[in-house]
């Protein structure tokens, strides 16, 4: 399993791109936390921003897509993406991330 991060000045994006990533299902569950205050430099200035992170929980065979789709879908010019592998999962979580993440079979007429 890895978990992504990235981040958005609003509420209502975050809530945008957290519904949009699980319909999707390219993450099995998108946790918001904020408002939070980021400090960070930006055209050599030091700038200061009320922002929302989005921590996102995903499968290896997403990663790609879902940062495609992020960026896609991202505000911002230059947004945060970070990832990593977490090392250790419960097999129930794991099991159930599995079954989130993947579609439906399609039903035949």
């Amino acid at each position: 399993m890895l978990i992504a991060w990235t981040t958005v000045a609003t509420a209502r994006d975050a809530a945008r791109l957290a519904r949009g990533a699980i319909q999707a299902r390219l993450a099995a569950c998108v946790q918001i936390d904020g408002p939070m205050v980021s400090f960070y430099r930006w055209k050599d200035r030091v700038e200061q921003a009320v922002e929302h992170r989005l921590t996102f929980k995903l499968l290896p065979k997403n990663a790609v897509a879902l940062e495609a789709w992020v960026r896609a879908h991202h505000p911002y010019d230059t947004s945060e993406w970070v990832v990593l592998r977490a090392t250790r999962v419960s097999e129930k979580y794991l099991s159930w991330a599995k079954t989130a993440s993947t579609p439906a079979p399609s039903k035949k007429a």
